[in-house]
């Protein structure tokens, strides 16, 4: 196992945060399209563009170049909006990390150390739904030092910060393709509360299911 150290945030990681951030984001691309294809209205619209062009046709070619077309469209269409996505999350909390997390008493941005560089980071801020719930953000880990337990050991520093802090759970959002992050968190302890189909137009074309996750920390005394 790599040896790393966990540090609170400091401006020289602005760089490497918001690229780790978009890098791990960006790797999400081909989880997402295999959902997609798993939507009954997509493959509806896929056997109905076979059936049509093979019946008007009478070649067999036409339609299977015709369907590999409309997958590699959508292929390309769905990483411009999840990086459309990547973007917007990079001119909101990850564009001024030391406003954001850094200058206020119930909130910390923290990167984890291994190697000399920079590679997993985390951030806690309060709760827009709920001031006694500290809210866990911006979990990611650098590919080549996952399985090395730097995330669990992240999570538990949010949960020690929000121990400390008075603050009464923890809490944060999955996606539907985040598979390895629900598990990594429902081993720390984390437990699903809620999910709800984001409300949006793409969010509802593709059933983007968002998880709420709750970590409650027990009172002393």
């Amino acid at each position: 196992m790599a040896p790393f150290r966990i540090r609170e945030y400091r401006d020289e990681d602005y760089e490497t945060v918001r690229d780790m951030f978009a890098t791990g984001m960006s790797e999400y691309v081909p989880t997402l399209c295999v959902h997609m294809l798993k939507q009954p209205w997509l493959v509806l619209l896929l056997a109905c563009t076979f059936c049509l062009l093979l019946a008007s046709s009478k070649s067999l070619l036409l339609p299977i170049l015709a369907v590999t077309l409309l997958l590699a469209t959508g292929r390309q269409l769905l990483g411009y909006i999840w990086s459309r996505y990547i973007d917007r999350c990079l001119q909101e909390d990850l564009l001024d990390i030391q406003a954001t997390y850094m200058r206020g008493k119930g909130s910390c941005f923290w990167v984890a150390e291994a190697d000399e560089c920079v590679v997993a980071t985390v951030g806690a801020r309060p709760s827009e739904e709920d001031h006694e719930e500290l809210m866990l953000k911006r979990m990611s880990v650098r590919k080549d030092y996952r399985g090395l337990g730097i995330a669990k050991a992240l999570c538990k520093t949010v949960i020690s910060f929000a121990r400390e802090r008075g603050y009464r759970s923890v809490v944060l959002n999955t996606l539907m393709v985040q598979h390895e992050a629900r598990a990594l968190y429902n081993g720390v302890g984390f437990r699903v509360y809620h999910h709800y189909v984001l409300p949006t137009f793409y969010g509802n074309l593709a059933n983007c299911v968002v998880s709420k996750h709750r970590y409650d920390i027990p009172s002393v005394g």
